[in-house]
């Protein structure tokens, strides 16, 4: 379905309407609700929503960079989910869609019952660490534009943080390919442009006022994003970290130990209404 919000038309995909706890997922860069698909037969005692971020999937991508700043995307969904109705609901974030799930938790914490994180982040510390990203994210971007999508797709899966994919099935690495060579190039570099890295304010200081149940997961073979994961468990009250043997993408690599990890954790705390 669409769903316009600051005329942006948002696809949104809702499963289970009869179930009163909601989980909502996020997806990553380069990725859309379909990276979800596989896994919310898992899911089935809760209303699951999935939709595509700005500029991702089939929702639109708008020609301004600005319209793509993290505040308005926050905006975007906080307007989306009061016109759902959604209040103490679960919202669970891959990559970049978990910094968008964190930085959402951080500006309306009274929203979440709980937040789930896969390989994510509060943003990089100090604003140096995030001019020098933001011009690699603008290099990128450029790349993106100039060069084509099947060029940055042919880049992008062979970056070191996807190596661990390499050892998936044809038809896995098939799909995730598609999925990726799917998406309207403008979008992917404005996405970056404005809910880069680079772009997106520290959380680092936020994340310590969190008073909700938070997950972390992350896989042990992806280094980076599990020593993030660390410090950021040791910074929030109610906060865990799990690890799976996997690198980033968790959910894909391992799809069913991904979601009986957070289905045990959401049986256990999440506080939303019963179903």
């Amino acid at each position: 379905m669409k769903v316009e919000i600051e005329g942006v038309n948002y696809h949104i995909e809702i499963l289970n309407e009869d179930k009163k706890r909601a989980l909502v997922f996020l997806h990553g860069f380069t990725g859309s609700s379909v990276t979800w698909h596989s896994l919310v037969s898992h899911f089935t005692d809760y209303k699951i929503i999935l939709l595509d971020l700005l500029g991702h999937g089939l929702t639109e991508s708008p020609e301004n960079p600005k319209r793509y700043a993290m505040e308005l995307q926050l905006r975007d969904l906080e307007m989306l989910f009061a016109r759902m109705g959604l209040q103490d609901f679960a919202l669970a974030g891959y990559s970049m869609g978990g910094r968008v799930a964190l930085a959402y938790a951080c500006t309306y914490p009274e929203k979440l019952s709980a937040l789930l994180l896969e390989s994510s982040s509060p943003g990089l510390k100090t604003a140096q660490q995030r001019s020098d990203r933001r011009k690699s994210d603008e290099n990128l971007a450029e790349r993106i534009v100039s060069e084509g999508m099947v060029s940055f797709v042919n880049i992008w899966e062979k970056i070191p943080l996807f190596k661990t994919q390499e050892a998936l099935p044809e038809q896995a690495k098939a799909a995730i390919r598609e999925e990726r060579l799917a998406q309207n190039p403008s979008g992917l570099a404005n996405s970056l442009a404005g809910m880069g890295t680079g772009a997106q304010e520290s959380y680092w200081e936020a994340i310590s006022q969190l008073k909700l149940p938070v997950l972390l997961l992350t896989g042990s073979l992806d280094v980076k994003f599990t020593a993030i994961a660390e410090e950021m468990v040791s910074l929030m009250p109610k906060a865990v970290h799990k690890e799976i043997s996997a690198g980033h993408a968790l959910h894909v690599e391992k799809p069913a130990e991904f979601a009986t990890i957070v289905g045990e954790y959401l049986k256990l705390n999440y506080l939303g209404g019963k179903s």
